[in-house]
């Protein structure tokens, strides 16, 4: 474990009370100029309270990181990076908005990039076992830390007590050197990003790959096995996420690699109807007279092929169709299991075919769906129908951009995907740009797909307003891709 001011800081705060000989605000200072910029260091950046301890009446002592703008002592406003330390059970460590409200911080606290980012080092967390509590939304003063999240930091009563409304983040610090420094770094390292402190080049690396995690973990997208394992208890799933995002490939994937190839694909649009899919009547073009047929649709299809063995049927773009017309009676076939036994669910089809009047599905038929959440056309999924899939999100897959090795088209990956992280409500993220768009071989074939794809489609965006209060910082990264474009243009 490396022996820095960071380390030694962890160490300090893991052991909680009493505090170290000389106060902790030396400690805390050590970090600027080693960790990060001496620049960043002001008189007013960090606060030692610890002496607090021997306050009967106040018994709440913390120290920690907060905004510098702030007056040298008593209360202050805006989100702050600190730790409680107690005699018995360390610290707790935490971002928090001082007593006098979010100013000078607003715009921070309330930009939806800061609520993501906490989100996703919840996330980064608990990959380590590191239990971390976040509030729904940072900038809620008037909401106090729930019953049920206080249970599970026992020993921090006083400051739940004391600080429960201020508190947006937080997380008990382990005993374990490493561990602690684990915390620590992540802490102190998300509060530099949204401060713009520069970090020392020793250490460029580590923040880096933190922050990277980080982007990670905002968009955690299932694997073609966790989808596989997934359809193998529901039956019924729908792959949805932004254009893009790979739904339609994962889904041929899973065809080809864990049912051999053995389904069948059909494509929904609003001209797909009842008899396209369940059954329905079909002129016979080889009589003279004019005669109907009873045809099966592509549903039961697949429920005669899965008699053989497991069978898929993949449904691309299912909300495309109007399902309740599309399923009819068949909707009610769709449970995974029978409530009260384990009898399948038959329905009256409305013309027999071939002698049959009935039909129910197989247990080895498995259905697997695309959704393009991006499609603002499209009306939401009836919620009858919604409740009998299970739905997995694909996101955008930084790390199939990075493998690619353009540097320009990860950039602009990163560019596009920044703005939507930062500053787009959440219903926007549904629209953000997949990493197919990005997929390319050199810096042409980029131009090419800024030109004809992604700057087309951010400038629909921007037409319509979908990206609301972010339209302003989307309008300037498009003009940053479309002067990448002219970069590649041929000389006049």
């Amino acid at each position: 474990m490396p022996t820095d001011s960071l380390t030694e800081l962890a160490k300090l705060i893991s052991n909680g009370l009493p505090g170290p000989e000389g106060g902790i605000r030396p400690r805390i200072e050590a970090l600027f100029g080693d960790r990060y910029q001496k620049r960043h260091m002001t008189t007013t950046t960090c606060r030692d309270a610890y002496a607090l301890a021997t306050d009967a009446e106040e018994g709440v002592p913390w120290a920690g990181l907060i905004n510098p703008d702030n007056p040298p002592s008593g209360p202050y406003g805006g989100t702050s990076v600190v730790w409680f330390p107690t005699r018995d059970v360390g610290s707790l460590i935490d971002f928090g908005i001082g007593t006098r409200g979010l100013a000078p911080d607003e715009g921070i606290l309330t930009r939806p990039g800061h609520h993501r980012r906490i989100n996703a080092l919840r996330r980064y967390l608990a990959r380590k076992g590191l239990d971390t509590w976040v509030k729904q939304d940072p900038s809620a003063l008037g909401i106090s830390v729930p019953k049920t999240v206080r249970d599970r930091y026992p020993g921090f009563e006083h400051v739940f007590r004391r600080y429960g409304a201020e508190l947006y983040a937080c997380a008990a610090v382990p005993r374990d050197p490493d561990a602690a420094r684990f915390v620590v770094q992540a802490f102190l390292d998300l509060y530099a990003k949204e401060r713009g402190w520069q970090v020392m080049k020793a250490y460029e690396h580590e923040y880096d790959s933190f922050h990277e995690s980080l982007s990670n973990d905002m968009f955690t997208s299932p694997t073609a096995e966790d989808v596989d394992r997934l359809l193998r208890t529901r039956r019924f799933v729908v792959l949805q996420g932004p254009p893009g995002t790979g739904k339609t490939r994962m889904a041929d994937e899973i065809l080809r690699q864990f049912f051999g190839g053995r389904g069948m694909t059909v494509q929904f649009h609003p001209a797909v109807t009842y008899e396209d899919f369940v059954v329905g009547l079909a002129p016979d073009a080889k009589e003279r007279t004019l005669r109907f047929d009873v045809r099966p649709g592509w549903l039961i299809e697949a429920v005669r092929a899965a008699k053989d063995g497991p069978f898929l049927l993949v449904i691309d773009e299912i909300n495309r169709a109007d399902l309740g017309k599309v399923l009819g009676e068949a909707i009610f076939l769709f449970e995974t299991a029978e409530v009260g036994g384990d009898r399948a669910r038959h329905v009256r089809l409305p013309h027999p075919l071939d002698g049959e009047s009935e039909l129910s599905l197989p247990p080895n038929l498995f259905v697997l769906a695309t959704m393009n959440t991006a499609d603002r056309s499209i009306a939401s999924m009836d919620l009858a129908i919604r409740r009998r899939f299970a739905f997995a999100t694909l996101f955008p897959d930084r790390s199939a951009v990075a493998a690619r090795g353009v540097k320009k088209a990860l950039d602009a990956f990163d560019l596009v995907t920044e703005v939507f992280v930062e500053y787009a409500p959440g219903e926007a993220l549904h629209l953000l740009p997949g990493h197919a768009y990005f997929l390319v071989k050199d810096d042409h074939e980029l131009a090419e797909r800024l030109r004809y794809e992604v700057l087309p489609l951010l400038d629909e965006y921007l037409q319509q307003g979908f990206l609301g209060p972010a339209s302003q910082e989307l309008h300037a990264v498009r003009n940053v891709l479309e002067d990448l474009v002219r970069a590649h243009e041929p000389p006049a």
